[in-house]
């Protein structure tokens, strides 16, 4: 009798760790497809870049400096491994774009050429679904670093090796409030 109940308790362990295990590779391979997600965005709008700083080109040569530095950014963006890399080439390239929008104020047949118009809007829809992949992923690296934390799956954790993951932050210079001037 006594050898039945030992052998349930070992079945039952053994069932938990499985159960614990198999929820923390669930969890990882849902933040492994959120940043794909956020990858899929990224490369979406590193490809609308190089229309969008041609079609600028034509119609503000000079700013030589900002569209080098898009174009460093984009490239930067493109060859990032890992969440922080990507994560410092993204605010990088974010921070370029402004200055190249900035440039297109200051050249009003520019800003009612359609085809900039369209790539305009383009990347605005891939700016806001970037928001929105890096939201999800990050809601997501939460469930998952809770579950890599929070008793009994932290022992399984621990013992499989199971690393926290990395959340997407925003650049400390995209916190401050920007300043209104009329």
């Amino acid at each position: 009798m006594l050898g039945y109940i030992i052998l349930a308790i070992i079945v039952i362990i053994a069932i938990a760790i499985i159960f614990l295990y198999n929820g923390l590779i669930n969890a990882k391979n849902k933040v492994k497809n959120a940043w794909s997600q956020i990858d899929v965005q990224l490369t979406r709008r590193a490809d609308l870049i190089p229309n969008l700083v041609e079609t600028v080109k034509g119609y503000a040569s000079h700013e030589k400096s900002v569209f080098e530095d898009v174009t460093k950014a984009r490239s930067s963006v493109v060859n990032a491994s890992n969440v922080k890399e990507a994560e410092s080439a993204n605010n990088m390239l974010t921070d370029s774009l402004k200055s190249l929008f900035a440039v297109a104020e200051n050249y009003p047949e520019l800003k009612a050429n359609t085809n900039f118009q369209d790539l305009q809007n383009k990347l605005s829809e891939s700016e806001d679904k970037i928001a929105y992949s890096r939201q999800f992923y990050n809601d997501t690296v939460l469930m998952y670093n809770n579950k890599c934390q929070m008793f009994p799956s932290s022992l399984i954790a621990k013992l499989f090796n199971f690393d926290e993951a990395d959340f997407f932050e925003a650049d400390s210079s995209s916190r401050s409030v920007p300043k209104v001037e009329f």
